[in-house]
């Protein structure tokens, strides 16, 4: 990956200097990288505690075995073409995987385009949504295409954006893990649902682990699943309020390492600036699907208030520690939240359809 912008902090010195050294090459002009800059760092209101707990449907392995059962494979050449000619198209569609996920349920919804001339927004059109990378809705696109090719109008859009999102974790050095099938896609995208589901990047661990719940999602799923932003980027806006006026105190979060405040301010100015720049949400190994996200977080490397968060609550602090010792413990923890939010609120039957164009209902 060649970026667009790099810039070099001479006032950096080791070891702080190599990690930070990574984080200022990262700095660069691309649509949005992070696969949870916001899906991962979950906020919530009021109303998401109040919600009933998600069903869950019964999902199989083999549920193309007979009508297509080289579906895994088929995506699996598009994800691994997207890699290697757009390495952004990986974080990006985990990213929007969980954005998807955890808005009415893993059923294709964020997909769908906006219908010129209507007043009803779909959820892509949302503020949440609004920088959400096109790499992710391309190669999801694509791969459908090549499943449309060999076995028309059978495989779910949603079920081609979860197989995706796990070839881009595996493809970043992540775990292989099989991903169960059967999934329809959903008969509308409503914006009005975003704003309620999506994360904000100041939430407390108090909302993050209501959200969860909401979700059927227990704390230790919320920490594991937050280990995605052990690749990808965030915008300026998403970390600013860290850099110059935390939670309304007009100075910078004390919990943030001196070293990497100073450095992100370089690239992220308090007033102009260029919106498209981004940072690397682990200054170590940004393009690495690894643990060190955990370590960061221990030495005050986090770039997110939420991710920072996980650390400093007593709550969390313990499972943190637990995923920054064992890579192989992340791995397995990451795997077991992904099944999990895999299943939530998936339409089966006549609640669902199977799109053969992944951005139109059928009509």
């Amino acid at each position: 990956m060649n970026p667009k912008r790099s810039l070099f902090f001479s006032s950096l010195v080791s070891p702080m200097g190599a990690l930070l050294y990574l984080l200022l090459l990262s700095f660069f002009f691309v649509s949005s990288l992070v696969p949870t800059s916001q899906a991962l760092a979950l906020g919530t209101n009021a109303n998401a505690t109040r919600r009933r707990a998600p069903v869950h449907h019964d999902l199989s392995l083999d549920f193309y075995s007979k009508t297509c059962p080289q579906v895994d494979q088929i995506i699996s050449s598009v994800t691994a073409a997207r890699y290697r000619d757009s390495p952004t198209s990986g974080p990006a569609t985990i990213r929007l995987f969980f954005h998807d996920c955890f808005v009415e349920g893993c059923d294709a919804s964020i997909l769908i385009a906006p219908t010129p001339g209507s007043t009803n927004k779909v959820e892509r059109e949302m503020e949440e949504n609004k920088n959400l990378a096109a790499e992710a809705f391309d190669t999801v696109n694509m791969a459908k295409a090549a499943v449309e090719n060999k076995c028309p109008g059978v495989v779910s859009c949603a079920d081609v954006l979860a197989i995706a999102a796990r070839d881009f974790v595996h493809l970043a050095g992540g775990p292989y893990y099989t991903v169960k099938q059967g999934r329809k896609d959903s008969k509308v995208s409503l914006g009005g649902k975003v704003h309620p589901n999506l994360p904000r990047t100041n939430s407390t661990v108090a909302e993050l682990v209501r959200l969860f719940s909401s979700k059927g999602l227990s704390p230790q799923d919320l920490v594991a699943l937050s280990g995605a932003h052990t690749i990808g980027f965030s915008h300026c806006d998403q970390f600013a309020s860290r850099l110059y006026d935390f939670r309304g105190t007009k100075r910078p979060d004390p919990a943030m390492d001196a070293r990497l405040l100073k450095a992100l301010r370089m690239s992220c100015p308090q007033f102009g600036g260029n919106a498209d720049v981004v940072a690397p949400c682990d200054v170590q190994t940004p393009f690495q699907f690894d643990h060190a996200y955990y370590a960061n977080l221990e030495t005050n490397l986090g770039l997110l208030a939420t991710d920072q968060a996980l650390f400093l609550d007593p709550r969390t602090r313990p499972l943190v520690q637990d995923l920054g010792r064992d890579k192989a413990r992340f791995f397995q923890a990451f795997v077991a939240g992904m099944e999990k939010m895999g299943q939530i609120r998936v339409k089966k039957g006549k609640r669902g359809e199977i799109r053969k164009d992944c951005t139109k209902h059928l009509t």
